[in-house]
């Protein structure tokens, strides 16, 4: 069984902050700080210079814009975003899905995208995102994201090796070195990163969209601490606004084209 060591490296790396004000904000306005990861292309990620960049900084620093506020990203791993938001290092987080977990701790936004799970294995590979095809497999998934959490719970117990990295890109360097049999992830941060890389050349993603109606959620939110009401409106707000005025969609464009990432039957994520 491989060993999850990889996430301690990170950790001892410490949190990383790196500020990126919208260059529209008021010169005199209110500094929030965004938790981020910069591991999770094309969400998340630097670019050639190292300033953070990705579909979901963009849609945050828009939100920003229309907020007035000046927002700063503080850099952790995944795992670290809600540790940071509860010890008030950050002042809200990079959207996640509102599982009913996290909702135990957190207060979400309303939803901003959807991204289906699937599994990415070698082409020509048998495997299926089912329990009995990988038992005695070795299957990642990022730390304290939901597909650990459904890993653990529904393929561990049934023989499958569920290893936890501290981020995706660790994940695809395994993969490539035959470490791995296949991985649990977001499905349009693998499209869209991994397999347009010639690296990934040699991977697909399988089986049907992985989902759970109490583990997962239809969408993913941004994370402020309970009873931050004030956070919320801002957000929400901000978030009506670029929908409304096509902000949004331009954005989703410009990394996913056509593809369509909208929340589907709800505006709000439960409390």
């Amino acid at each position: 069984m491989l060993k999850k060591t990889m996430f301690h490296k990170y950790v001892a790396a410490g949190i990383l902050t790196l500020s990126l004000g919208s260059s529209m904000a008021h010169a005199g306005g209110e500094t929030l700080r965004v938790g981020a990861d910069l591991a999770f292309p094309p969400f998340q990620f630097r670019d050639a210079s190292g300033a953070p960049t990705g579909f979901e900084i963009d849609i945050t620093n828009a939100i920003c814009k229309e907020m007035k506020v000046n927002c700063e990203f503080v850099v952790s791993s995944f795992d670290a975003e809600i540790p940071s938001l509860l010890a008030k290092k950050v002042d809200f987080i990079s959207p996640q899905g509102p599982t009913e977990k996290r909702r135990k701790v957190i207060d979400f936004s309303d939803f901003v995208f959807h991204i289906p799970t699937k599994l990415v294995v070698q082409k020509g590979s048998p495997l299926l995102p089912t329990p009995e095809s990988l038992r005695g497999k070795h299957i990642a998934v990022q730390q304290g994201s939901i597909q650990e959490t459904y890993a653990n719970a529904y393929w561990q117990p049934k023989g499958v090796d569920v290893v936890a990295y501290a981020d995706q890109d660790t994940i695809y360097q395994d993969l490539i070195a035959g470490r791995l049999d296949g991985a649990l992830s977001p499905a349009v941060a693998v499209t869209f990163g991994f397999l347009n890389k010639p690296e990934g050349k040699n991977f697909t993603l399988t089986g049907p969209e992985v989902r759970d109606d109490k583990l997962f959620s239809i969408g993913s939110s941004f994370g402020l601490r309970k009873g931050d009401d004030k956070m919320k409106k801002l957000l929400n707000d901000g978030l009506a606004k670029i929908k409304a005025d096509g902000t949004w969609e331009q954005i989703k464009i410009k990394y996913f084209g056509p593809l369509d990432i909208s929340v589907k039957g709800a505006v709000s994520a439960p409390q």
